[in-house]
């Protein structure tokens, strides 16, 4: 079965893109990936999607377009994507999350958006969206996804190993013999990235090859006060997102900051926002005892910050996840392919411990394509997973 895989992540500059063809034998689950791709948004409504985020106010009215705009933008994206390979069978969008509700540290709710029928009425597939909330409903955080996939290509190394996602948000995978863990340690490029939008710091909206950061230096006093924000004390399972870390987030931090006669340049802040994703993503590492750790996500492009994580973790081998067979660019979306193959199947895409969930959950809603829903033979369970 083709199914192609869609996402647009915490950064919300674009959307990735992946075709994998999967085949399995009895539990044993092999996929090549047939296309990868990843389109930016059309600055027009990367920017109306910005303005509606919180703690910004919006409107019912601009929720409904922006999900049929953004659903729109992923129709476009799978409808080339599956051209590009003649044909999927599926299609497993995650959309755009505009909210994830979170309150005395459990996950109550969370919304993505861009309308899976545009997608299911442009590729003619059927199409499996609202992945996170059944989770939820089982009293997960519907958050790491990720570590399914992640406890698969992790699976069977000696001692502890884990897999980091450096996304708007950094999330973790650990698996060892006490089993697996999963939670999001905190902002990656989330609060960069806030930043240099706000300040009009280049076009592309991130610092690439932390141009930017390599011209300041790190405020101890700041970073300090960011390290000690509750959160990162919280124990595991536990998630979070930009309703938490955001752009009034840091203006607060540094106004109380610059209210005690500091002066504070951009380059330092962006420079300390960066070196809080090292801190608190090495501080988790050492935690856990974790001896091998694959790093994706945008964030490994950042030289400061694999740099940093190498120089804190002398002990710990440190290695892009494509090792694992899983590019650092298209992780996210092979997970979403897989998620849609699982969910067509009838198999449980959520590991225990993963999600903090009580029992595993098929995941998803599926819209049907273009004719009627016909359904595989369900498969018990996945056993193994080869990526090539």
């Amino acid at each position: 079965m083709r199914v192609l895989g869609l996402l647009s992540g915490t950064s919300h500059d674009g959307i990735d893109v992946t075709v994998v063809d999967f085949h399995e034998n009895d539990g044993a689950l092999r996929g090549t990936v047939l296309h990868e791709d990843s389109i930016p948004y059309a600055p027009e409504l990367r920017a109306r999607l910005v303005a509606a985020l919180p703690p910004a106010p919006t409107t019912f009215a601009e929720v409904c377009e922006l999900d049929t705009l953004i659903g729109q933008a992923f129709a476009e994206v799978a409808a080339t994507a599956s051209a590009a390979v003649g044909g999927v069978d599926a299609v497993c969008t995650h959309g755009q999350t505009v909210f994830h509700w979170v309150d005395a540290g459990h996950a109550l709710g969370t919304l993505q958006i861009g309308q899976p029928a545009w997608i299911a009425e442009r590729v003619g597939a059927p199409v499996v969206s609202d992945v996170r909330i059944r989770d939820i409903t089982a009293g997960g955080h519907g958050a790491p996804l990720v570590s399914f996939l992640d406890e698969l290509l992790l699976r069977g190394r000696a001692g502890v190993s884990a897999a980091v996602n450096l996304g708007g948000i950094a999330n973790m995978t650990v698996v060892g013999p006490g089993g697996l863990s999963a939670y999001d340690i905190g902002p990656a490029n989330a609060l960069v990235d806030a930043v240099v939008v706000a300040e009009g710091l280049n076009e592309r909206g991130y610092d690439a090859d932390a141009a930017i950061a390599r011209t300041g230096a790190v405020d101890e006093d700041l970073l300090a006060a960011l390290l000690a924000d509750p959160y990162y004390a919280l124990s595991a399972p536990k998630s979070t997102g930009k309703e938490h870390f955001h752009l009034d987030y840091v203006r607060a931090h540094v106004d109380r900051l610059t209210g005690a006669g500091r002066e504070l340049s951009v380059p330092d802040l962006v420079r300390t926002l960066t070196e809080l994703t090292v801190r608190t993503v090495a501080q988790d590492v050492r935690a856990a005892g974790i001896r091998f750790l694959a790093v994706s996500g945008g964030g490994c492009h950042n030289p400061l910050i694999m740099r940093g994580l190498r120089d804190a973790l002398p002990g710990v081998e440190v290695v892009l996840a494509d090792e694992l067979g899983a590019s650092v660019d298209s992780k996210e979306a092979i997970l979403f392919a897989l998620i849609g193959w699982c969910t067509m199947h009838g198999v449980a895409a959520v590991t225990p411990g993963g999600t903090g969930a009580r029992e595993p959950r098929i995941l998803g809603t599926i819209t049907p394509g273009a004719g009627p829903l016909r359904m595989p033979e369900p498969v018990e369970r996945v056993r193994s997973l080869t990526l090539g």
